[in-house]
C-alpha cells in the first residue's frame, strides 16, 4: 500500500482507500463524545475537519469505524460511514504525514526512554524494555504508514533488553 521514503516523509505507492466517519454528536452530556474522541484516537485516525475522519481502509479499520457510527447513533448522535479515496494525491499524502508523523513522536519517545533507562538497575531496565514492548504493540495498531522511528524505536527496545542479559 505504502511506503516510507528515508527521512523524506510518506510517499505513496498506491493510492489509498479510506474509511471515513462523518459524525455529530449532542453537547450534552460530554462523555460520549470524549469516549468516541479516544476511541478513534487508540485507532489512529486523523481528522479531516471537524466531525469527519479517516483511517486507511482494511477489513479491521471498517469494522471498527462501523461500531463507533453505531456507538454515535446509540448515544443520540448522527454517523455515516464512507469509503473513498482522495481525488488530490497531494491531499492523500498530507493526511498519511499528518498520521505518520503522529506515530513517529511516539516512537522517539520510546527511543529516550529506552536510551535513559539503559543506567538503570537490571530490575528496573527489565520493567522498562517489557512496557516498551507494550507501547511498541500499542503504537504498531495505528501505524498504518511507517516512519523510519519505528525500526530505531525497536533496535532501542531491543539493545535495552539484551543489556539486561550481558549486564
Amino acid at each position: 500500500m505504502t511506503t516510507t521514503g528515508a527521512g523524506y516523509g510518506v510517499r505513496m505507492v498506491d493510492r489509498v482507500e479510506w474509511v471515513m466517519l462523518a459524525y455529530r454528536l449532542p453537547r450534552e452530556p460530554s462523555t460520549p463524545r470524549i469516549t468516541l474522541w479516544r476511541k478513534l484516537r487508540r485507532l489512529g485516525a486523523v481528522q479531516v475537519v471537524d466531525g469527519l475522519v479517516a483511517l486507511p481502509s482494511n477489513a479491521r479499520t471498517r469494522e471498527q469505524v462501523e461500531w463507533l457510527a453505531d456507538e454515535a447513533v446509540a448515544a443520540g448522535g448522527e454517523a455515516t460511514v464512507w469509503v473513498a479515496s482522495s481525488a488530490s494525491s497531494v491531499q492523500e499524502r498530507a493526511l498519511a504525514q499528518r498520521m505518520s508523523d503522529a506515530v513517529a513522536s511516539e516512537y522517539r519517545q520510546v527511543v529516550a526512554e529506552a536510551e535513559s533507562a539503559t543506567g538503570e538497575p537490571e530490575t528496573a531496565r527489565r520493567r522498562t524494555a517489557a512496557r516498551l514492548r507494550r507501547e511498541l504493540l500499542r503504537i504498531n495498531r495505528r501505524d498504518y504508514f511507517p516512519p523510519p522511528e519505528r525500526a530505531q524505536a525497536k533496535a532501542a527496545v531491543a539493545r535495552l533488553a539484551e543489556s539486561e542479559v550481558t549486564a
